[in-house]
């Protein structure tokens, strides 16, 4: 199995999004697709609502509007985005059927306190929060600490491939990309956030 993680054909979906906090109705969700050289090989994109509960249909869109069969992992860059709203990790992998592991990069006493505080369905919030189960703490080969959920493989197979694709620092390269890229449309206003 560990020969597949020498292959450069290797290809990773790296999902980040970008919202203007205060201003901002709705967040660009970026999916950039990765080779294990480190290849770019696709792009594609969807909105979620910020403070919505859309975020699990927005990643699900995001990998199928790519329309390919040859993407081995998914990255997302956190699961509780665009102000609280909670990707929901167990859907995703039932859905689409591939590995995936989210990255967070700071600790976190937990979100039941903000979901009480600005929203009233704070239940259903938490419902889907608690289903994502403990974050793993994980040293990178660059000696920068993680957080990881995963679904569809094991921790040790989760460590090889977020470290195959860490260069440098603690954020990935698929989704660093994506960062950069849901940043640059925003930056541009090709689309309306405001809707």
């Amino acid at each position: 199995m560990w020969g597949f993680f020498l292959k450069l054909g290797v290809r990773v979906l790296g999902i980040a999004e970008s919202f203007v906090k205060g201003t901002s109705k709705r967040s660009v969700l970026a999916g950039v697709v990765m080779r294990g050289d480190l290849q770019i090989d696709g792009f594609a994109f969807a909105t979620i609502t910020v403070g919505g509960m859309d975020a699990t249909e927005g990643v699900i869109g995001v990998y199928r509007g790519l329309d390919r069969s040859d993407i081995n992992y998914l990255f997302l860059n956190g699961c509780v985005i665009s102000w609280f709203n909670i990707v929901d990790l167990d859907r995703v992998y039932g859905e689409l059927g591939i590995p995936l592991v989210c990255v967070t990069y700071e600790e976190s006493e937990g979100l039941e306190k903000y979901f009480k505080e600005y929203f009233a369905d704070w239940e259903e919030r938490l419902k889907i929060y608690n289903r994502l189960g403990v974050r793993e703490l994980v040293r990178l080969r660059t000696g920068y600490d993680v957080y990881v959920r995963y679904l569809g493989m094991g921790r040790e197979e989760a460590v090889r491939v977020v470290n195959k694709f860490t260069l440098q620092g603690s954020v990935p390269e698929p989704l660093k990309t994506a960062r950069l890229v849901s940043r640059a449309i925003i930056r541009s206003g090709i689309i309306n956030l405001e809707k």
